[in-house]
């Protein structure tokens, strides 16, 4: 019974420890990464009920962060092993964005306190996910690799085209919505005896299930509080109205007299939306109440002037910048990047 005991109490001292060490980064990041409030003084030309936060655009950018690791990942395992991805990398780029993030978005008006619950939780999870991978695919999965040798098994294959897959799912689609269970079974179906694919099944099947039974949990708590709007409205200029109402899921409100008030949808539709009416001569005014946006964007190497955060991409040998811009300077931005080297990547919106 002692030694039961004694047991219990190592196992329980592990996870405590496991848990202090996935608090870390939140009590560095509130303690060493906080800056001062700052009203925002814009006077907003649409009304209150279509103003988004302004600091949103820059807490957004830890979401993608995700998104944008888990396309890393899938762009490295076609063409290499799981074990050559940089789990650490990954987690430790997420921190460290978001603690830039964090030392200026006071200057945005601050961040209310559920935003910043939803980022550090969202953070945690993303840093046991990967923790544990890395700890799985650098000792039992490098191990499988050595007794498959150089070819690639058929699983190596297919978990890299569902990665693919997830990962452009990510763009526009909440994570949760992902059908797991499709890919277990798919993994199932096309195993071979090799023992590679014998490990891929049992390895990667198991985290599809277990994200399939936290995606259920996730879904049901979304469901109870509510989805995030999925349009927003903007203040835009530069076309007719017609012009403006020609675009795909765009819808015109009606004129003022700083220009054209249309509804868009949001996340990587916006985006594209955006550029493509910079293109046609748009003009934006506003978005969402809003005078101050955050773009990413893509290099082959360092740029001027420094942007607020740069890093280096996994699997594609360049780099991602983050860059803060007024809302009427991102037209003629979007319309000039092509001849500074940069090429947009996501306009991150509210």
């Amino acid at each position: 019974m002692r030694r039961v005991v004694r047991w219990l109490g190592r196992l329980a001292a592990v996870l405590l420890l496991l848990i202090v060490a996935l608090l870390l980064p939140v009590a560095y990041v509130e303690l060493a990464c906080r800056g001062e409030d700052v009203p925002s003084e814009y006077a907003a030309i649409l009304p209150p009920e279509h103003h988004r936060p302004e600091a949103r655009t820059l807490l957004t950018y830890p979401e993608w962060h995700i998104v944008h690791a888990y396309d890393d990942y899938a762009r490295v395992i076609g063409q290499d092993d799981p074990h050559a991805f940089g789990y650490l990398r990954a987690i430790g780029g997420f921190w460290s964005s978001l603690c830039a993030i964090s030392r200026i978005a006071g200057r945005y008006g601050g961040v209310d306190g559920g935003t910043k619950q939803m980022v550090y939780t969202i953070g945690v999870s993303f840093t046991a996910e990967l923790a544990a991978k890395a700890a799985y695919e650098e000792t039992l999965g490098r191990a499988a690799t050595w007794a498959r040798g150089a070819a690639r098994a058929p699983l190596d294959d297919l978990s890299a085209r569902q990665a693919t897959d997830y990962a452009a799912f990510l763009q526009q689609t909440p994570w949760y919505k992902w059908d797991f269970p499709a890919d277990a079974a798919a993994l199932s179906g096309a195993a071979t005896g090799a023992v590679r694919d014998r490990e891929r099944r049992l390895a990667l099947g198991l985290e599809y299930r277990v994200k399939a039974a936290y995606a259920g949990l996730i879904a049901q708590a979304v469901a109870g509080v509510g989805a995030d709007a999925l349009r927003l409205r903007i203040v835009a200029r530069g076309l007719p109205e017609a012009a403006f109402a020609a675009y795909e899921e765009v819808a015109v409100v009606g004129a003022r007299p700083e220009g054209v008030e249309i509804e868009t949808p949001r996340y990587r539709a916006l985006t594209h939306l955006l550029a493509a009416m910079a293109r046609d001569g748009a003009e934006f005014v506003e978005i969402a109440g809003n005078d101050d946006i955050l773009l990413t964007a893509l290099s082959d190497g360092p740029v001027t002037p420094v942007p607020l955060f740069s890093f280096d991409r996994q699997g594609y040998g360049d780099r991602r910048h983050l860059i803060l811009l007024k809302v009427p300077d991102l037209a003629a931005w979007l319309r000039s990047n092509a001849g500074t080297g940069l090429r947009l990547e996501h306009i991150h919106d509210y």
